[in-house]
């Protein structure tokens, strides 16, 4: 998530408690936080939300929790992540920098897909380069007969922090109006090879530079009509 996760103490009981330092930060937030989302696809479910990993707290705003998977790395990080985000209602798929573990999280998810779950996945992590779309997502969606739905959140006010890691981590502080504007599902040809794999991370990596541009004028569209007085 951060870099600051990694200097934290290796122990599995100090990971456990910053967890659940993490999950009150974010809980606490709750009351300043204001997501809304755009162009939701009512239809796509089950399918792959397609994130950065700097957007990963997008997920916050995701509807029916209780549904969705997050993919998370088997990692010192990861596990401080994946304790919050179990906290939160979601469930948790942990990935790994092996092809085994690779293997065994591409079929958890590729399941919980054909079971009529949802799962969402940072498409440029967990190393980067940042806003680089890989051929994850593709593969699982491929293989689960499922779409691909891109996410981006996006906020203009200053509390919507930027965090000098390599991704650029974005995170909410104190009161911020928030947006989750989704793309138009896309489908994967289950017959298609490798160029039909291709076009697909294409067209991901496109509908996530696209909505990054669109953002703007959507988050004015939504606080133009008020949907935030209470």
């Amino acid at each position: 998530m951060i870099n600051i996760f990694k200097k934290f103490d290796n122990k599995k009981g100090s990971r456990q408690k910053f967890s659940e330092i993490v999950y009150r930060i974010f809980k606490f937030q709750e009351l300043f936080t204001d997501i809304q989302n755009v162009n939701f696809p009512e239809n796509a479910s089950p399918c792959v939300y397609a994130m950065w990993h700097a957007h990963q707290c997008c997920v916050h705003g995701l509807p029916d929790r209780a549904n969705c998977n997050v993919l998370v790395s088997r990692s010192r990080d990861g596990e401080i992540i994946a304790g919050v985000v179990e906290r939160w209602g979601f469930k948790v798929i942990h990935g790994s920098k092996g092809k085994k573990g690779s293997v065994e999280a591409t079929l958890q998810m590729i399941n919980a897909l054909k079971n009529g779950e949802c799962c969402a996945i940072m498409v440029d992590g967990p190393r980067g380069p940042a806003k680089v779309v890989k051929d994850g997502a593709i593969r699982v969606a491929k293989n689960a007969g499922v779409p691909i739905v891109p996410v981006y959140w996006y906020s203009p006010n200053p509390t919507f922090l930027k965090f000098p890691s390599w991704d650029e981590f974005r995170m909410p502080c104190l009161w911020t109006h928030l947006i989750n504007i989704y793309g138009e599902p896309i489908y994967v040809d289950p017959e298609g090879g490798k160029e039909e794999d291709e076009r697909v991370r294409l067209k991901v990596q496109h509908s996530l530079e696209e909505l990054e541009k669109m953002a703007p004028k959507a988050h004015k569209e939504v606080f133009r009509f008020g949907i935030w007085k209470r």
